[in-house]
């Protein structure tokens, strides 16, 4: 699973490197990932997860148990 965000599920995207006599090369944008760990009081246990920037916005505003339900839901982590 490597760079790939376990919350939102961003992973690289393909694109191109476009120079300023219009050649195009491709390139990969990727996402702003961070190891980071979290606490999760009910079940009184650390997680460590990547998560992207984005992320770590919605679980502060949300909660990371919140986060965490949703992402489990859809699929994006395991944990």
């Amino acid at each position: 699973m490597a760079r790939l965000c376990q919350i939102s599920g961003k992973r690289p995207l393909s694109g191109n490197n476009v120079s300023h006599s219009h050649n195009k090369t491709k390139r990969k944008f990727y996402p702003n990932l961070h190891k980071k760990r979290f606490y999760i009081p009910e079940e009184d246990r650390w997680i460590t997860l990547k998560v992207s920037s984005a992320a770590l916005r919605t679980i502060n505003k949300n909660g990371i148990t919140n986060v965490l339900r949703k992402a489990r839901k859809q699929g994006n982590i395991l944990v």
